[in-house]
């Protein structure tokens, strides 16, 4: 079992989804009474799509930034790699952690006004705007009161995924998963819900977070929001 100090530092990893299953329901456990991991998880999420453009970004202008290819390798590795070896998975975390230093040069890069080359700062953070501009697909669970809406948006390495939730009372932790027609499946981002839950009298802001998922949104036939005990909050067709 992970040790209390061991599983602060595991939040970068958990976020990128680079802990073995067992790890990420201990994990995902440890979250829902720990507001510093939540915090950074928060800040942390929807990194792996973000990594995966960056390296789309820079692929062209590689051969002209000192050190660039040894980057964009790391990156590719962030997006390609699932399952590693705690060494190798602690290694991913440091190329992400190196992305993120580099925050504002990589948002100006994500974020042109299609050619001009005048970088266009987001409003909103990146999972809001994609529910302001996605392909949205809402659902209601009658059982559970689960609210859920999800946006997608096709990008080369996958589909970029949003959820918006509501309808839910904690202390849970979940999971949003992505079910393809042909059965697979693969974990979009997971989170804890706080005791005051998301979207109720006691707390009615929805929860907002995004991720990404490696094929792309015609292979998709719903998702899933889970409890880690495996529990069905809401489906959401495609």
């Amino acid at each position: 079992m992970t040790s209390p100090q061991e599983q602060h530092l595991d939040v970068g990893a958990y976020v990128l989804g680079l802990l073995e299953p067992e790890e990420m329901a201990e994990f995902a456990a440890h979250l829902a009474d720990c507001a510093r991991c939540t915090a950074e998880a928060e800040e942390l999420s929807g990194l792996e799509p973000l990594l995966a453009e960056y390296a789309d970004a820079v692929r062209p202008a590689a051969d002209a930034a000192p050190g660039g290819e040894l980057l964009e390798r790391m990156v590719a590795e962030v997006t390609a790699v699932r399952r590693t070896s705690r060494t190798r998975r602690l290694f991913l975390v440091a190329a992400a952690v190196a992305v993120l230093i580099a925050g504002p040069l990589v948002g100006a890069s994500l974020s042109g006004d299609g050619g001009s080359g005048t970088p266009v700062a987001h409003s909103t953070s990146p999972a809001q705007d994609l529910i302001d501009h996605g392909t949205l697909r809402t659902a209601t669970d009658r059982t559970t009161g689960a609210v859920a809406t999800v946006a997608l948006e096709d990008k080369k390495w996958g589909t970029h995924v949003a959820l918006r939730l509501g309808g839910v009372k904690g202390p849970l932790s979940c999971s949003l998963i992505a079910v393809t027609r042909d059965g697979r499946s693969q974990t979009v981002t997971s989170w804890a819900v706080p005791e005051a839950g998301y979207g109720l009298p006691a707390q009615q802001d929805a929860l907002v977070t995004h991720g990404g998922i490696g094929f792309p949104a015609t292979q998709i036939d719903h998702f899933e929001v889970r409890t880690t005990e495996g529990a069905e909050l809401v489906a959401i067709p495609v």
